[in-house]
């Protein structure tokens, strides 16, 4: 018989020397300060403090931000970082964060966002940008957010649970798998889906967060086209009102009723098309106009309405919308015919991509936003705050360090962390010089070295 052998057992001290985990959080670091966030930060909050700091307001609430990207859920994740004052160099203590986020109210909140847009526009210089000759969609969507105890503003939720309920506005780059985190508005726990105001507040906030020359300019035709996606809680008047007096297109989901139905039965097979993947046909569903057979008067002027009709996968619950077992969804948009390749079916492509903001919010989730800790609402606002600015920190690394690099730019956050973020290197000095040397037998060294370096020759 074969016997199974034991793993081998290392002799284990706590003596080693030039050894540090978490590596690569310094590139996250080191991209605060040359997007110029830390100053921008620095200089939005310098009139709440009496005289010289010790740690600066900026270094400080992107410390934070670094440390949440690295996986922190609250304030105390700064030590992390504050453990490894070799390579990072001096770090806040916890109760100077806690006082950080206390400095973030609502007078000073509008600055802390504007810093974040000039950081942006930086960033975006710096090879983080996309493409302007495209159009670039803001994805709109709302999240719970549990609270565990008696919290500011914390209410009961429309799942029958208690919290905060934040609406959020992610700018959609299919090129990663996370999307820049433009604008976040946090809101009580009781707060509607569908409130027209909270949407059009969180347009004009993600609008702002944009640089000058990624902004729409109304009856501009060589404005740069933007477009609103949401789901059917943001299908108001006011909102569409709103996208088309700022010059964004819109792309919002229908709520499907019986005079809906009624249409369907009324379609002829002729009228329906199939429907479109990016790499081809859409087994199994399609699509068809209906624009004339419902009153859009109360819409914006050139508002379609588009149906998707599909077969729903094994086990799905079928409701008294759905038509001869079929799926049956609907969209309205204002983008005229002709704008967008393929069609009806290219339209209800690109409104069906919207489902990547579930993504979005669900890795913003494990990156600080399943929590606000703090009991005060200006101090959850402000980690709210601090929570995008990870998100973007996260996305511009990869845009710009990992861009040729697939496994990395588009892997989720948990893997994100492992294989980049928590790399374990060593720290030598020799020649005047401290050098951070990465594990070369980690799969992935060569390339964070690599990504390393392009961050910094990307900003100068």
């Amino acid at each position: 018989m074969k016997r199974n052998r034991s793993i081998r057992r290392l002799k284990v001290s706590a003596d080693g020397e030039g050894v540090v985990s978490h590596a690569g959080v310094g590139m996250l670091r080191e991209l605060a300060q040359d997007s110029g966030l830390v100053g921008a930060l620095n200089a939005a909050l310098a009139d709440t403090y009496r005289g010289p700091w010790r740690h600066g307001p900026g270094r400080v609430l992107t410390d934070l931000a670094v440390a949440i990207a690295d996986g922190a859920e609250a304030v105390t994740g700064i030590e992390v970082l504050g453990d490894r004052q070799d390579v990072f160099g001096p770090v806040a203590s916890m109760p100077t964060a806690w006082r950080a986020l206390d400095r973030v109210d609502a007078e000073h909140l509008p600055a802390v966002r504007a810093a974040r847009a000039a950081a942006r526009e930086k960033a975006w210089a710096a090879g983080a940008g996309p493409d302007l000759s495209q159009e670039l969609a803001i994805d709109f969507d709302a999240t719970i957010t549990i609270a565990h105890s008696e919290k500011e503003n914390a209410a009961a939720t429309w799942k029958r649970t208690f919290g905060f309920h934040p609406l959020l506005a992610f700018l959609d780059r299919p090129e990663i798998s996370c999307g820049e985190a433009l604008a976040g508005l946090n809101r009580a726990g009781n707060a509607g889906s569908n409130t027209a105001a909270d949407h059009i507040t969180v347009l004009d906030l993600a609008l702002a967060a944009l640089p000058e020359q990624a902004r729409p300019r109304p009856g501009d035709p060589d404005s740069v086209r933007v477009l609103a996606r949401s789901d059917s809680a943001g299908a108001t008047h006011a909102f569409a009102a709103a996208c088309r007096d700022r010059g964004v297109g819109f792309s919002f989901g229908f709520p499907v009723d019986f005079r809906i139905k009624d249409i369907v039965d009324a379609i002829p097979e002729a009228a329906w098309y199939p429907a479109i993947e990016t790499d081809g046909l859409r087994e199994g569903a399609w699509v068809a106009e209906v624009t004339g057979n419902v009153d859009l008067s109360a819409w914006p002027e050139g508002s379609r309405l588009i149906l998707r009709k599909e077969r729903p996968h094994p086990g799905a619950q079928l409701t008294f919308t759905d038509v001869d077992g079929m799926r049956i969804t609907a969209f309205l948009t204002d983008t005229p015919p002709g704008v967008v390749p393929g069609q009806l079916a290219g339209l209800e492509l690109r409104h069906r991509q919207h489902a990547r903001v579930e993504d979005r919010i669900r890795q913003a989730k494990a990156t600080g936003l399943r929590n606000l800790p703090c009991r005060g609402w200006a101090e959850n606002n402000a980690w709210l705050e601090v929570v995008l600015m990870a998100t973007d920190l996260i996305a511009w690394t990869k845009l710009i360090a990992f861009a040729d690099h697939p496994v990395l730019a588009k892997c989720e956050i948990a893997a994100f962390r492992y294989r980049v973020l928590h790399v374990a290197a060593r720290v030598t000095r020799g020649g005047r010089q401290m050098r951070l040397r990465i594990d070369k037998a980690w799969r992935w060294a060569a390339a964070i070295a690599t990504g390393w370096g392009r961050l910094r020759t990307a900003f100068g």
